[in-house]
């Protein structure tokens, strides 16, 4: 067992046979049945590699950033791995969901780029000499949005994770040139020198040889990419977006997951990847995350999170990242115990529901009882404080349990529950979960994203607070949330603050996110809605900010936590809130022009 260096989820996977496994959603994450072998995230201090080599040469090691690693490690060898002295920590993989110009109007974007500057005094800002790194489902490179003039591409690089491959500027280039005989010569010629550098640097696997860069076969990181950077060529500008000059650094996450869905572990891979990428090159960067999961503390002590801090802190960079669209879903319940002692709180499941986990989070020194009762009312079981994995039988329904402890980096307990149906299906209707406990305890309970279970399995008396995905928890990047621009108001859909426990302010401010126009597969335009494209709102908007003081010389400090700061401060209110900060919309709504420095005073405009 990994124990204490471990969170619940990978305790509760090592104990679990590997048949019971494969009937749950979540316990098999980061197994490899072909290879017999486990992906973990670690921390570490010391050599880690070395020591590996040493004593377990079979793991393979792929170091991070800040002494963050991923593992490859044999299954019969796990537990002894991760009770090396090196190893800190260790985490399984968890799924990530994917979760104009009326929107560039209302976000104050038009008066910074260069049709406005005599609004502003200032020459237009486009984003140029500023990296900007979307980390999603890949580009339609093919798309007019991003390319120059002559046809070339305004793709730095592309990083493939499902073939391993770093495709540079020239190679991009070929594969438009192929299907483009009109392309100049000049854009054909251009880029690639550093190709073989950078990905030396980002220990990414080869560079593109004889290989067609692959396209964007979903969708979503085109469309982001397009919001933050696409420059509207297609259609004379019309919706050109945020920083439009900028050069692109794309990673098309990898499809660990059978169904489709990355993991957090290739996340990591694509933010050290960029974040190397512009330290090799010394070029500021602004990277958009918009995507995440429900799975965790939310309290911003997950080790993704504190990943994500720690790589924001290096070099010239900005993190943005979508807060998610669990706002109005029913998938969180919270509170406290109340003067009876006793609290139930009702969960709906659907019918066809094949299974789902549920994670209870307290602080640990807050002693409960916990029962579960089935929906036919009739089997009312205690759940035990017990260590290591063990099965509640139900009727129909198998509840597999772990009762976690703190670790080194949370103070926080998490009892983990994964509802496995016994047949084909959990039972539906309304199960019920009581908690005995001090008086005041507070409670916090989450069901998985809800693109990971039917619609209607929720709480039947839901808190729409603190329903933010992780990563958007971390201290150190920009959350965003989304508003409906053309009604000024909140869009319920998006997820809420403030952070579990510590409660951090979250989100930093919302972006326009309902019916936004932006580029699509194959060409043309078409509106998408959801925090996903909130967020490259401000990503955009960090790289113009970052233009103006790094490339031009304003400001050589401008970027992390100052840009946050001037964000926030720039955010203008929404007519349905009074007082600001909120966790609704943080400090506002996004407004460019009054986020940027004023060059006389110092202050804001």
């Amino acid at each position: 067992m990994a124990d204490q260096k471990a969170d619940s989820l990978l305790n509760m996977a090592l104990g679990t046979p590997e048949k019971e496994r494969e009937k749950s959603g979540d316990l098999n994450l980061g197994f490899d049945a072909a290879t017999r072998t486990w992906e973990l995230i670690v921390t570490y201090s010391g050599d880690l590699e070395t020591a590996l080599k040493e004593r377990f040469p079979q793991v393979f090691f792929r170091g991070l950033l800040g002494n963050f690693a991923i593992l490859r490690v044999p299954e019969g060898q796990v537990s002894e791995v991760i009770a090396l002295t090196e190893i800190e920590y260790a985490e399984q993989p968890k799924r990530l969901y994917f979760a104009v110009n009326q929107a560039k109007a209302a976000s104050c974007i038009l008066p910074l780029q260069d049709h406005g500057r005599r609004r502003t005094g200032i020459p237009g800002l486009s984003g140029k000499g500023v990296l900007v790194a979307v980390i999603d489902s890949g580009i339609d490179y093919f798309h007019e949005d991003f390319r120059d003039p002559d046809g070339g591409t305004r793709i730095l690089y592309l990083y493939d994770q499902v073939s391993g491959t770093v495709f540079d500027r020239r190679r991009i280039n070929e594969a438009l040139a192929a299907e483009s005989p009109g392309m100049g010569a000049s854009a054909l010629a251009a880029g690639g020198p550093e190709t073989a550098e950078v990905a030396d640097v980002a220990k990414s696997p080869d560079t593109a040889d004889g290989m067609a860069p692959p396209r964007d076969v979903n969708g979503h990181g085109t469309a982001v990419a397009a919001i933050a950077a696409g420059n509207g060529r297609e259609n004379g500008g019309l919706y050109r977006g945020v920083a439009y000059e900028s050069e692109l650094v794309i990673v098309r996450l990898g499809a660990a997951d059978p169904d489709g869905f990355p993991h957090t572990t290739q996340l990591m891979i694509g933010v050290d990847f960029a974040v190397r990428t512009a330290l090799k090159l010394g070029r500021p960067l602004a990277l958009n995350l918009s995507f995440g999961n429900a799975c965790g503390s939310h309290d911003g002590n997950g080790i993704l999170e504190r990943y994500l801090d720690s790589a924001a802190e290096m070099g010239r960079s900005v993190f943005v990242i979508g807060t998610g669209n669990e706002g109005d879903s029913g998938g969180h319940a919270s509170g406290t115990i109340p003067g009876s002692g006793e609290i139930s709180v009702d969960l709906a499941v659907s019918d066809y529901e094949i299974g789902f986990c549920l994670q209870l989070w307290k602080n640990y020194e807050d002693e409960m009882e916990i029962f579960l009762t089935d929906p036919s009312k009739t089997v009312r079981e205690q759940v035990s404080p017990r260590r290591g994995p063990y099965t509640l039988s139900l009727r129909g329904t198998d509840v597999r349990i772990f009762y976690g402890e703190p670790g080194p980096f949370n103070i926080a307990q998490e009892i983990f529950f994964d509802f496995i149906p016994r047949r084909d299906y959990v039972e539906s209707g309304i199960w019920q979960i009581v908690l005995k406990g001090r008086v005041g305890a507070r409670y916090d309970l989450w069901l998985p994203s809800s693109g990971a279970v039917n619609r209607t399995t929720e709480f039947l008396r839901p808190s729409p607070d603190t329903t933010l995905t992780i990563p958007s928890t971390a201290l150190r990047p920009v959350s965003v949330g989304a508003y409906d621009d053309s009604s000024m108001a909140y869009a319920p859909f998006s997820g809420r603050g403030d952070t579990r426990a510590y409660r951090i302010q979250k989100p930093d401010l919302v972006a326009p996110g309902v019916g936004i126009i932006t580029a699509a597969n194959g060409g043309g335009y078409a509106p998408v809605t959801g925090t996903s494209f909130a967020a490259p709102f401000v990503t955009g908007t960090a790289a113009l900010l970052m233009e103006w003081g790094i490339v031009r010389g304003n400001d050589p400090y401008l970027y992390g936590d100052k840009v946050k700061a001037y964000l926030r401060k720039g955010a203008k209110p929404l007519p349905a809130f009074s007082e600001y900060p909120n966790p609704q919309t943080g400090y506002g709504a996004l407004c460019a022009a009054k986020s940027l420095p004023d060059q006389g005073t110092g202050g804001l405009n």
